[in-house]
């Protein structure tokens, strides 16, 4: 089980899954939800290990070295601790 901690509140996930459904519950805003508007962009205090790395839609957006899309990122294990 993997653990997704955004501003101090947390939500438990499955290991492999997407963040994104326990990032909305967390109150990070969506858009698209598809990777073409970055307004779900998070910055990840810690854990980013425990995250896949960037995919295409990520690198092509540009993304700052702690920046993840919370719309396309999957959480490997884990805990990752992020803001927005």
């Amino acid at each position: 089980m993997a653990t997704i901690i955004i501003d101090d509140e947390s939500e438990d996930i499955e290991d492999g899954s997407p963040i994104l459904e326990a990032c909305e519950r967390l109150g990070v805003p969506f858009s698209c939800q598809a990777g073409n508007c970055a307004t779900c962009v998070i910055v990840v205090r810690e854990g980013m290990e425990n995250l896949e790395p960037l995919n295409q839609i990520e690198k092509d957006m540009r993304l700052g070295s702690k920046e993840r899309l919370a719309c396309q990122a999957i959480i490997r294990e884990g805990t990752v601790r992020a803001t927005w």
